[in-house]
């Protein structure tokens, strides 16, 4: 029986049938409170305990709407949508919280908020085409953030038939997450959007430093706001642009946090794994100049050649931006961190590392002297690369040196890294258009 009194017809006054509908709701913030606080009332070691906490969280709060099920005769529309939306605070999809959504929107179209409940329950159902209805229709009342920022989650997911399409649903998903925080800026989920539909926008159409460093700005804006900074898709989504990005340390860092905030996710745990293989191999194969035997090793450097620095040994290289540059030919060691400005290097490629994700095609240059560097190319096409014995020039090469601990483990080795393979120089000819690729990559966005 509810907490509020009957009458003596066993019917709540209009007042108690408010009351409770106040009830219901705060019971509701309630659930969804401990869901999205849940961090800071628990250790990270919880972190395991988490669902099964709110599922035992969901329980008491269903006894509350059934103590109160009488609220149903004041406003169904209204009753059905909160039940659906605690039924919805679960990952998983539940298909009695479907349900009581689609009567929800059936009984009261402009209810906002449970369109996009069920919209986010046709996502836990895979059902995208009627997800992006749902937020559709929301949006047809009323411009608001959750809409927006899902319909940005679901452009980068939706099947495309061409190139051509699949651009424009990468513009669009940009479009809706920069209005999502737009609306408001204090939103830790929509910068957390916006930060993947500006690394899907630098992948997928133009690989604008600019796009990465707003890419960035929006992940350090979503990690502010306490809710998504524990979130485990944010610093999932993180560690993958890390990756990328060459900061390897911190990007370990990142799939650690996301492991910790959700140790039953496998993707985190299995990315790490293959990455730590990745620089494994690398630290490897640099320290034992590609596992190359000695005579081998100085049979193939004695064929390196000046010649093979092919349109660069004539001192010059004409830039990306069209300008004219004199180029100096030095050794790997004479490199600094860094762009190296009007130096040009040659090696022997001496073996490729395995990369579990493609990107980027790895290998290890040694140069005339004997010292060994890795190498990183992007936008390079499937099924193209180098190969061992194949004479590499590198024109105005960026170095990084990595000089890391992780976990007892050492990583030291030095790193080049090649945005384009048009620029590369191979066996004295320059690199043809068809080596250039567009670059993608898995991003991970739970939906609201």
């Amino acid at each position: 029986m509810s907490s509020f009194e009957m009458n003596e017809d066993n019917e709540r006054s209009e007042e108690e049938l408010c009351a409770a509908f106040e009830l219901l709701e705060v019971a509701a913030k309630e659930l969804y409170d401990f869901r999205d606080h849940y961090f800071e009332h628990h250790n990270i070691e919880d972190a395991i305990k988490r669902n099964t906490h709110i599922e035992d969280k969901l329980q008491g709060t269903m006894k509350i709407f059934e103590e109160n099920k009488d609220c149903e005769k004041k406003c169904r529309a209204k009753y059905y949508y909160l039940k659906g939306y605690i039924l919805n605070v679960v990952p998983t999809y539940c298909k009695e919280a479907e349900e009581l959504l689609f009567k929800a929107v059936k009984l009261d179209p402009k209810l906002i908020r449970a369109w996009n409940e069920l919209g986010d329950c046709y996502c836990k159902k895979n059902n995208l085409q009627e997800a992006a209805h749902c937020f559709d229709k929301a949006l047809n009342y009323e411009k608001n953030k959750v809409s927006l920022r899902n319909l940005s989650i679901l452009m980068r997911l939706q099947p495309v038939k061409s190139s051509a399409e699949r651009l424009k649903n990468i513009e669009l998903g940009l479009k809706y997450a920069k209005e999502a925080v737009q609306l408001d800026t204090q939103d830790g989920s929509s910068w957390a959007v916006l930060g993947n539909a500006y690394l899907s926008s630098f992948f997928g159409i133009s690989q604008n430093p600019k796009t990465l460093q707003q890419c960035l700005s929006a992940y350090t804006q979503a990690e502010k706001d306490i809710v998504t900074r524990n979130t485990t898709d944010l610093h999932y989504n993180k560690a993958i642009m890390l990756k990328y990005e060459e900061e390897y340390l911190p990007a370990l860092e990142a799939f650690d946090r996301a492991i910790s905030l959700d140790p039953t996710w496998e993707a985190p745990e299995l990315k790490r794994r293959q990455f730590l293989n990745y620089l494994k191999e690398i630290n490897e194969m640099v320290a034992t100049t590609g596992k190359m035997k000695v005579k081998k090793l100085n049979q193939l450097l004695q064929t390196l050649d000046s010649k093979h620095l092919g349109p660069y040994g004539g001192g010059t290289y004409i830039s990306t931006n069209g300008q004219k540059i004199n180029l100096q030919h030095v050794h790997f060691n004479d490199l600094k961190p860094g762009l190296n400005e009007q130096k040009v290097v040659l090696g022997k490629v001496v073996c490729s590392v395995r990369n579990e994700d493609t990107v980027p095609f790895t290998f290890c240059l040694v140069d005339k002297i004997g010292t060994c560097v890795v190498a990183t190319i992007y936008n390079l096409a499937d099924g193209k690369g180098v190969i061992i014995g194949h004479s590499v020039a590198i024109p105005e090469p960026y170095l990084s040196d990595i000089d890391f601990k992780y976990k007892s483990e050492e990583y030291k080795f030095r790193l080049i890294r090649i945005e384009t393979p048009l620029i590369l120089v191979v066996n004295g000819k320059k690199a043809n258009r068809d080596l250039q690729a567009g670059v993608q990559m898995s991003l991970f966005k739970k939906f609201d």
